[in-house]
């Protein structure tokens, strides 16, 4: 990730470490390291893979005198140069609690082997889950938004209760006529395929 600079000061995000982002001042002209200031940290959870966990800073730039920070979740974190202050950027919900929100077996569906390298588990919505019989087996599934790493493309990843399979819908798949699948993914109210109608 390019570094940026500004008034003579270089600023660079390392992204050497998982469990935390950081973003390191340099001065240009003496290549002297100035200040580091840790940004956000993540919270890992020990009964996962430590390394799907990992959220990195994927851009900065400079507005108004302040430092742009950009993770990888993509939240804005605005660092003030003169006092290096961080204000909390908005968000619906905390990703460590919505992560420890989910069904053990949906955690470590969605975290461990390829899904968890392809796609990143999302919090734009409250609640972070959603349950419902998605296959039509009498059981009960879960539906997380996600999000694929490569292309930042979002869609629905259905962990089927049964057999613990992953089924990905959008996020860079294509899916047709999602409303075969899905009648509606609204916080609140949610209407699963098989779900009779409302009275």
């Amino acid at each position: 990730m390019e570094p940026v600079v500004s008034k003579g000061i270089r600023y660079v995000a390392p992204n050497d470490d998982g469990r935390r982002g950081y973003i390191e001042a340099w001065n240009v002209g003496t290549n002297k390291k100035l200040w580091e200031v840790t940004i956000f940290t993540n919270g890992i959870d020990p009964n996962l893979e430590e390394d799907v966990q990992w959220v990195f800073i994927k851009a900065l730039n400079i507005q108004d005198g302040r430092l742009m920070v950009t993770s990888e979740r993509g939240k804005t974190y605005q660092v003030d140069l003169n006092t290096k202050a961080i204000p909390q950027p908005n968000s619906l919900s905390s990703p460590l609690g919505a992560i420890r929100d989910l069904p053990d077996a949906v955690k470590k569906a969605l975290t461990n082997g390829s899904t968890g390298k392809e796609y990143d588990l999302s919090f734009r919505i409250n609640p972070s889950y959603l349950e419902g019989d998605f296959n039509g087996d009498g059981r009960m599934d879960v539906a997380v938004l996600v999000k694929e790493r490569s292309t930042g493309k979002l869609g629905i990843a259905i962990v089927h209760s049964t057999t613990g399979k992953v089924t990905i819908l959008g996020a860079g798949i294509g899916i047709g006529n999602g409303a075969m699948i899905l009648n509606g993914w609204i916080p609140g109210r949610f209407t699963p395929r098989h779900a009779p109608p409302a009275q």
